[in-house]
């Protein structure tokens, strides 16, 4: 079982559905709309897409609202957790948290020194909510990161952070 949270227009998406074995199944999670629309196209037009079609569901909901029936042995975040609150930021790794079997994976990215970059033109407010975003990440990044890899031809370079925690 995997599920990709804020899959967007599905770039992260295509490389998953390719990566599919029999009887695995995907499930991803998308607030917007149109990204909604345009991944459904996806799994209708893109030959890639739509042979996984069966096993895979779109979505449109918040991963706050996501009741899943058992937790999942893979989970992809796309979520800019830069752009969000503290308070959103704990909540959401809360969540992904619940969502990852013991023992899964889940994996997420940021862009390599953006909030440090912000922080520098930023206003005193910002900055203390970028210093929170960084520490909420620390609390789970410190024990639970088993890999960290680096994606340096992206623009701008990213870090994909691959955290697994105990089993229970």
């Amino acid at each position: 079982r995997v599920l990709e949270v804020g899959p967007g227009t599905g770039a992260v998406t295509a490389q998953v559905v390719r990566r599919l074995r029999e009887g695995d199944h995907l499930d991803l999670v998308e607030l917007n709309e149109e990204f909604v629309r345009h991944l459904h196209g996806r799994f209708d037009l893109d030959p890639a897409f739509a042979v996984v079609k069966p096993r895979c569901r779109v979505l449109h909901q918040g991963i706050e609202e996501l009741a899943a029936e058992e937790p999942y042995d893979v989970v992809i975040s796309g979520l800019p957790l830069n752009n969000f609150s503290v308070a959103a930021v704990e909540q959401i790794l809360t969540v992904l948290q619940r969502l990852v079997r013991p023992g899964g994976v889940l994996s997420f990215f940021e862009y390599i020194a953006i909030r440090r970059a912000r922080a520098v033109v930023s206003t005193r407010h910002e900055r203390e909510r970028l210093q929170g975003i960084s520490q909420a990440l620390a609390r789970v990044l410190v024990p639970y990161e088993v890999r960290r890899d680096y994606v340096w031809p992206n623009l701008p370079p990213a870090c994909v952070h691959h955290l697994r925690w105990p089993r229970k």
